[in-house]
């Protein structure tokens, strides 16, 4: 398990969408992702619409740069 931060643009978009920050981190940990810039889109239970979270990872470190449910479904 890593460390996980959120940007204040991350902790907004969550406020704003009402996306609880243990979906994103529950997101996160579910799979071990290398050094980099990661985008993820995921089916969450109890959302209509799909999650995405963009979020950077760095040695034991995880920053989450923004978070939101899109627009629509994805095809």
């Amino acid at each position: 398990m890593r460390f996980i931060k959120f940007s204040r643009h991350a902790k907004r978009r969550i406020r704003l969408y009402r996306i609880p920050e243990s979906v994103i981190t529950d997101i996160i940990n579910e799979e071990d992702f290398l050094a980099g810039h990661h985008e993820i889109v995921k089916d969450i239970k109890g959302f209509v619409l799909p999650v995405k979270a963009v979020f950077e990872v760095c040695d034991d470190s995880v920053t989450v740069i923004t978070a939101y449910l899109l627009k629509r479904k994805k095809v």
